[in-house]
Protein backbone atom coordinates (compact mmCIF):
# COMPACT_ATOMS: atom_id res chain seq x y z
CA UNK A 1 0.00 0.00 0.00
CA UNK A 2 1.51 3.42 -0.77
CA UNK A 3 2.57 6.25 1.70
CA UNK A 4 2.75 9.05 0.98
CA UNK A 5 4.03 10.65 4.56
CA UNK A 6 7.39 10.26 6.01
CA UNK A 7 5.78 8.32 8.87
CA UNK A 8 6.26 4.78 7.32
CA UNK A 9 7.15 2.31 10.17
CA UNK A 10 10.06 0.41 9.04
CA UNK A 11 8.45 -2.69 8.66
CA UNK A 12 6.01 -1.21 5.81
CA UNK A 13 8.96 -0.15 3.96
CA UNK A 14 9.98 -2.32 1.16
CA UNK A 15 14.14 -4.02 1.23
CA UNK A 16 16.74 -3.24 -1.34
CA UNK A 17 15.62 -6.70 -3.22
CA UNK A 18 11.79 -5.92 -3.67
CA UNK A 19 12.93 -2.70 -5.05
CA UNK A 20 14.63 -4.06 -7.47
CA UNK A 21 12.97 -6.49 -8.25
CA UNK A 22 9.95 -3.84 -9.16
CA UNK A 23 12.07 -2.54 -11.90
CA UNK A 24 13.56 -5.65 -13.36
CA UNK A 25 12.13 -5.62 -16.54
CA UNK A 26 13.28 -1.94 -16.63
CA UNK A 27 16.63 -2.69 -14.89
CA UNK A 28 17.39 -5.46 -17.63
CA UNK A 29 16.67 -3.18 -20.32
CA UNK A 30 19.28 -1.09 -18.61
CA UNK A 31 21.49 -3.34 -18.75
CA UNK A 32 21.74 -4.67 -22.32
CA UNK A 33 22.01 -0.81 -23.18
CA UNK A 34 24.84 -0.60 -21.08
CA UNK A 35 26.45 -3.95 -23.01
CA UNK A 36 25.18 -2.65 -26.26
CA UNK A 37 26.74 1.05 -25.34
CA UNK A 38 30.28 -0.19 -24.26
CA UNK A 39 31.01 -1.92 -27.62
CA UNK A 40 34.13 -0.44 -28.82
CA UNK A 41 36.08 -1.77 -32.05
CA UNK A 42 39.29 -1.22 -29.84
CA UNK A 43 39.62 -4.60 -27.59
CA UNK A 44 41.56 -2.93 -24.64
CA UNK A 45 38.25 -0.29 -24.51
CA UNK A 46 35.47 -3.15 -24.46
CA UNK A 47 37.78 -5.14 -21.99
CA UNK A 48 38.13 -2.53 -19.28
CA UNK A 49 34.98 -0.57 -19.71
CA UNK A 50 33.37 -4.19 -19.35
CA UNK A 51 35.40 -5.10 -16.30
CA UNK A 52 34.35 -2.09 -14.82
CA UNK A 53 31.17 -2.22 -15.52
CA UNK A 54 30.66 -5.84 -14.28
CA UNK A 55 32.40 -6.10 -11.32
CA UNK A 56 29.38 -5.52 -9.19
CA UNK A 57 27.96 -2.12 -8.11
CA UNK A 58 24.97 -1.48 -6.79
CA UNK A 59 23.79 0.36 -9.32
CA UNK A 60 21.69 2.60 -7.13
CA UNK A 61 21.98 5.96 -9.28
CA UNK A 62 19.89 4.03 -12.30
CA UNK A 63 17.46 2.56 -9.89
CA UNK A 64 16.69 6.46 -9.12
CA UNK A 65 16.25 7.34 -12.41
CA UNK A 66 13.76 4.24 -12.90
CA UNK A 67 11.95 4.52 -10.00
CA UNK A 68 11.69 8.58 -10.29
CA UNK A 69 10.22 8.29 -13.97
CA UNK A 70 7.86 5.34 -12.99
CA UNK A 71 6.90 7.37 -10.04
CA UNK A 72 5.18 9.71 -12.42
CA UNK A 73 3.72 6.90 -14.54
CA UNK A 74 6.39 7.73 -17.30
CA UNK A 75 4.96 5.99 -20.32
CA UNK A 76 8.45 6.38 -22.78
CA UNK A 77 12.00 4.86 -23.08
CA UNK A 78 13.97 7.63 -22.19
CA UNK A 79 13.89 6.52 -18.73
CA UNK A 80 16.20 3.28 -19.64
CA UNK A 81 18.66 5.53 -22.08
CA UNK A 82 19.13 8.34 -19.25
CA UNK A 83 19.98 4.72 -16.46
CA UNK A 84 22.07 4.15 -18.81
CA UNK A 85 23.92 7.49 -19.17
CA UNK A 86 23.88 8.00 -15.44
CA UNK A 87 25.79 4.95 -14.52
CA UNK A 88 28.39 5.68 -17.72
CA UNK A 89 28.92 9.02 -15.83
CA UNK A 90 29.55 7.16 -12.28
CA UNK A 91 31.99 4.42 -13.85
CA UNK A 92 33.64 7.41 -15.73
CA UNK A 93 34.50 9.38 -12.47
CA UNK A 94 35.26 5.58 -10.99
CA UNK A 95 38.17 5.24 -13.53
CA UNK A 96 39.63 8.88 -13.07
CA UNK A 97 39.12 8.57 -9.18
CA UNK A 98 40.81 5.29 -8.65
CA UNK A 99 44.06 6.80 -10.61
CA UNK A 100 43.71 9.76 -8.29
CA UNK A 101 43.31 7.98 -5.19
CA UNK A 102 46.14 4.95 -6.25
CA UNK A 103 43.64 2.16 -5.32
CA UNK A 104 43.86 -1.13 -5.16
CA UNK A 105 40.59 -2.72 -4.45
CA UNK A 106 37.17 -1.47 -5.57
CA UNK A 107 33.79 -3.85 -4.87
CA UNK A 108 36.52 -6.63 -4.05
CA UNK A 109 38.09 -6.44 -7.15
CA UNK A 110 41.15 -5.26 -8.61
CA UNK A 111 40.90 -1.42 -9.31
CA UNK A 112 40.96 -1.43 -13.28
CA UNK A 113 44.26 0.98 -12.70
CA UNK A 114 46.04 -2.61 -10.46
CA UNK A 115 44.96 -4.47 -13.53
CA UNK A 116 45.81 -2.13 -16.49
CA UNK A 117 48.05 0.76 -15.46
CA UNK A 118 46.58 4.07 -15.34
CA UNK A 119 47.09 5.56 -18.80
CA UNK A 120 44.08 3.13 -19.99
CA UNK A 121 42.06 3.76 -16.96
CA UNK A 122 42.00 7.87 -17.51
CA UNK A 123 41.47 7.13 -20.85
CA UNK A 124 39.10 4.24 -21.24
CA UNK A 125 37.35 6.58 -18.79
CA UNK A 126 37.59 9.56 -21.06
CA UNK A 127 35.94 7.40 -23.78
CA UNK A 128 32.88 5.89 -21.37
CA UNK A 129 32.50 9.60 -20.48
CA UNK A 130 32.23 10.63 -24.38
CA UNK A 131 29.86 7.85 -25.03
CA UNK A 132 27.48 9.24 -22.20
CA UNK A 133 27.30 11.91 -23.99
CA UNK A 134 27.05 10.78 -27.45
CA UNK A 135 24.08 9.14 -26.00
CA UNK A 136 22.33 12.15 -24.24
CA UNK A 137 21.86 13.67 -27.78
CA UNK A 138 19.02 10.66 -28.26
CA UNK A 139 17.09 12.16 -25.69
CA UNK A 140 16.38 15.28 -27.77
CA UNK A 141 15.99 17.75 -24.88
CA UNK A 142 17.87 20.82 -24.24
CA UNK A 143 16.40 20.55 -20.30
CA UNK A 144 17.92 16.47 -20.00
CA UNK A 145 21.34 17.85 -21.73
CA UNK A 146 21.43 20.96 -19.19
CA UNK A 147 20.98 18.81 -16.09
CA UNK A 148 23.15 16.45 -17.22
CA UNK A 149 25.73 18.83 -18.45
CA UNK A 150 25.63 21.03 -14.92
CA UNK A 151 26.18 17.78 -12.89
CA UNK A 152 29.09 16.51 -14.88
CA UNK A 153 31.33 19.45 -14.16
CA UNK A 154 29.78 19.96 -10.61
CA UNK A 155 31.92 16.44 -10.37
CA UNK A 156 34.80 17.77 -11.38
CA UNK A 157 34.63 20.94 -9.01
CA UNK A 158 34.23 18.04 -6.18
CA UNK A 159 36.98 16.26 -7.20
CA UNK A 160 38.86 19.19 -7.30
CA UNK A 161 38.11 20.59 -4.01
CA UNK A 162 38.72 16.96 -2.32
CA UNK A 163 42.26 17.03 -3.97
CA UNK A 164 42.64 20.02 -1.86
CA UNK A 165 41.51 19.05 0.97
CA UNK A 166 43.14 16.12 0.85
CA UNK A 167 46.18 16.61 4.04
CA UNK A 168 44.58 19.96 5.41
CA UNK A 169 43.21 19.18 8.90
CA UNK A 170 42.04 22.56 8.86
CA UNK A 171 39.02 21.29 7.22
CA UNK A 172 35.60 22.29 8.46
CA UNK A 173 32.73 19.97 8.32
CA UNK A 174 30.90 22.02 5.94
CA UNK A 175 33.36 22.08 3.11
CA UNK A 176 33.70 18.64 3.66
CA UNK A 177 29.75 18.30 3.15
CA UNK A 178 30.30 20.34 0.34
CA UNK A 179 32.79 17.85 -1.33
CA UNK A 180 29.90 15.35 -0.81
CA UNK A 181 27.26 17.35 -2.46
CA UNK A 182 29.05 18.24 -5.49
CA UNK A 183 30.95 14.83 -5.94
CA UNK A 184 28.89 12.29 -5.36
CA UNK A 185 25.13 13.71 -4.45
CA UNK A 186 24.97 15.95 -7.64
CA UNK A 187 24.79 13.09 -9.50
CA UNK A 188 21.77 11.42 -7.65
CA UNK A 189 20.37 14.83 -7.83
CA UNK A 190 20.60 14.62 -11.34
CA UNK A 191 19.08 11.11 -11.17
CA UNK A 192 16.16 12.06 -9.41
CA UNK A 193 15.30 15.15 -11.05
CA UNK A 194 15.29 13.56 -14.61
CA UNK A 195 12.98 11.38 -14.24
CA UNK A 196 10.37 14.40 -13.78
CA UNK A 197 11.74 16.25 -16.31
CA UNK A 198 10.98 13.31 -19.46
CA UNK A 199 7.51 13.08 -17.23
CA UNK A 200 6.65 16.96 -17.99
CA UNK A 201 6.34 17.43 -14.19
CA UNK A 202 5.48 21.16 -13.07
CA UNK A 203 8.58 22.50 -11.82
CA UNK A 204 8.14 22.29 -8.25
CA UNK A 205 7.49 18.41 -8.57
CA UNK A 206 11.34 18.28 -10.84
CA UNK A 207 12.82 20.57 -7.86
CA UNK A 208 11.09 18.28 -5.22
CA UNK A 209 13.10 15.32 -6.95
CA UNK A 210 16.00 16.86 -7.25
CA UNK A 211 16.14 17.46 -3.67
CA UNK A 212 15.33 13.73 -2.92
CA UNK A 213 18.46 13.19 -4.72
CA UNK A 214 20.34 15.48 -3.39
CA UNK A 215 20.01 14.49 0.44
CA UNK A 216 19.92 10.98 -0.77
CA UNK A 217 23.64 11.16 -2.35
CA UNK A 218 24.39 12.95 1.01
CA UNK A 219 23.33 10.21 3.45
CA UNK A 220 24.59 7.08 1.17
CA UNK A 221 28.40 8.99 1.38
CA UNK A 222 28.33 9.44 4.95
CA UNK A 223 27.56 6.09 5.43
CA UNK A 224 30.56 5.15 2.81
CA UNK A 225 32.54 7.28 5.05
CA UNK A 226 31.16 5.24 8.15
CA UNK A 227 31.87 2.23 6.68
CA UNK A 228 35.46 2.73 6.01
CA UNK A 229 35.63 2.05 9.65
CA UNK A 230 33.64 -0.16 10.98
CA UNK A 231 33.15 -2.94 8.25
CA UNK A 232 35.55 -5.67 7.43
CA UNK A 233 37.11 -5.18 3.89
CA UNK A 234 35.91 -8.06 2.40
CA UNK A 235 32.11 -6.24 3.02
CA UNK A 236 33.06 -2.92 2.31
CA UNK A 237 35.04 -3.94 -1.22
CA UNK A 238 37.78 -1.89 -0.80
CA UNK A 239 40.57 -1.50 1.66
CA UNK A 240 39.92 -0.71 5.06
CA UNK A 241 41.84 2.78 5.75
CA UNK A 242 41.99 3.98 2.08
CA UNK A 243 40.87 7.56 2.90
CA UNK A 244 43.40 7.70 6.23
CA UNK A 245 45.86 6.28 4.22
CA UNK A 246 45.17 9.21 1.24
CA UNK A 247 45.28 11.61 4.02
CA UNK A 248 41.26 12.32 3.11
CA UNK A 249 39.76 14.66 6.18
CA UNK A 250 36.35 12.37 6.33
CA UNK A 251 33.87 13.57 8.56
CA UNK A 252 34.76 10.12 10.98
CA UNK A 253 38.48 11.77 11.72
CA UNK A 254 37.65 15.33 11.51
CA UNK A 255 34.89 14.84 14.69
CA UNK A 256 37.43 12.10 16.46
CA UNK A 257 39.95 14.84 16.07
CA UNK A 258 38.21 17.88 17.50
CA UNK A 259 36.65 15.42 20.01
CA UNK A 260 39.43 13.63 21.21
CA UNK A 261 42.36 14.46 24.33
CA UNK A 262 45.65 16.56 22.98
CA UNK A 263 47.42 12.99 22.53
CA UNK A 264 44.68 11.37 20.29
CA UNK A 265 43.81 14.84 18.14
CA UNK A 266 47.09 14.86 17.68
CA UNK A 267 47.99 11.67 16.04
CA UNK A 268 44.47 11.85 13.53
CA UNK A 269 45.97 15.32 12.95
CA UNK A 270 49.44 13.76 11.91
CA UNK A 271 47.53 11.22 9.77
CA UNK A 272 45.68 13.53 8.04
CA UNK A 273 48.25 15.79 7.24
CA UNK A 274 50.93 12.97 6.33
CA UNK A 275 48.27 10.08 5.37
CA UNK A 276 49.67 6.59 6.42
CA UNK A 277 48.04 3.47 8.34
CA UNK A 278 50.51 3.53 10.90
CA UNK A 279 48.11 4.36 14.04
CA UNK A 280 45.11 2.91 12.57
CA UNK A 281 44.32 0.92 15.58
CA UNK A 282 44.59 4.31 17.78
CA UNK A 283 42.72 6.26 15.33
CA UNK A 284 40.19 3.51 15.20
CA UNK A 285 39.89 3.67 18.74
CA UNK A 286 39.72 7.58 19.18
CA UNK A 287 36.75 7.13 16.29
CA UNK A 288 34.66 5.24 18.75
CA UNK A 289 35.66 6.86 22.13
CA UNK A 290 34.30 10.00 20.66
CA UNK A 291 31.72 8.56 19.00
CA UNK A 292 32.67 9.82 15.57
CA UNK A 293 30.90 6.82 13.91
CA UNK A 294 27.20 7.85 15.80
CA UNK A 295 27.68 11.60 15.29
CA UNK A 296 27.88 10.87 11.13
CA UNK A 297 25.58 8.23 10.91
CA UNK A 298 22.96 10.85 12.75
CA UNK A 299 24.10 13.50 9.93
CA UNK A 300 23.54 10.95 7.87
CA UNK A 301 20.05 10.12 9.28
CA UNK A 302 18.99 13.91 9.39
CA UNK A 303 20.10 13.60 5.09
CA UNK A 304 17.96 10.36 4.37
CA UNK A 305 14.90 12.10 6.57
CA UNK A 306 15.10 15.38 4.68
CA UNK A 307 15.20 13.29 1.20
CA UNK A 308 12.01 11.87 2.78
CA UNK A 309 10.59 14.65 3.49
CA UNK A 310 10.65 16.06 -0.17
CA UNK A 311 8.34 13.66 -1.66
CA UNK A 312 5.58 14.53 0.75
CA UNK A 313 2.71 15.52 -2.29
CA UNK A 314 4.00 13.56 -4.69
CA UNK A 315 1.47 11.14 -6.15
CA UNK A 316 1.23 7.58 -4.42
CA UNK A 317 2.42 4.78 -5.80
CA UNK A 318 4.38 1.31 -4.85
CA UNK A 319 7.70 3.04 -6.99
CA UNK A 320 7.32 6.11 -4.44
CA UNK A 321 7.29 3.65 -1.72
CA UNK A 322 10.47 2.33 -3.09
CA UNK A 323 12.16 6.03 -3.36
CA UNK A 324 11.19 6.53 0.66
CA UNK A 325 12.62 2.35 1.16
CA UNK A 326 15.97 3.62 -0.44
CA UNK A 327 16.42 6.66 1.50
CA UNK A 328 16.25 4.30 4.95
CA UNK A 329 18.74 1.79 2.81
CA UNK A 330 20.94 4.43 2.51
CA UNK A 331 21.50 4.81 5.96
CA UNK A 332 20.94 1.16 7.23
CA UNK A 333 23.30 -0.90 4.25
CA UNK A 334 26.30 -2.65 5.83
CA UNK A 335 28.06 -2.65 2.65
Amino acid sequence: MAQNDATATESELMDIDQIRELISADMDLVNKLIEDSLYSEVGLIDQLGHYIINSGGKRLRPVVVLLSARAFAYQGDQHINLAAIIEFIHTATLLHDDVVDASLLRRGHETANQRWGNEASVLVGDFVYSRAFQMMVNANSMEVMNILAEATNTIAEGEVQQLINRHDPETTEESYLAVIRNKTAKLFEAAAQLGAVISQRPNEEKLAMAKYGKHLGTAFQLIDDVLDYSSSSDELGKNIGDDLAEGKPTLPLLYAMWNGNEEEAGIVRDAIENGGLENIEKIKQTINKTGAISYTARIANQEANLAIEALTGLPSSEYLDALYALARFSIERQY
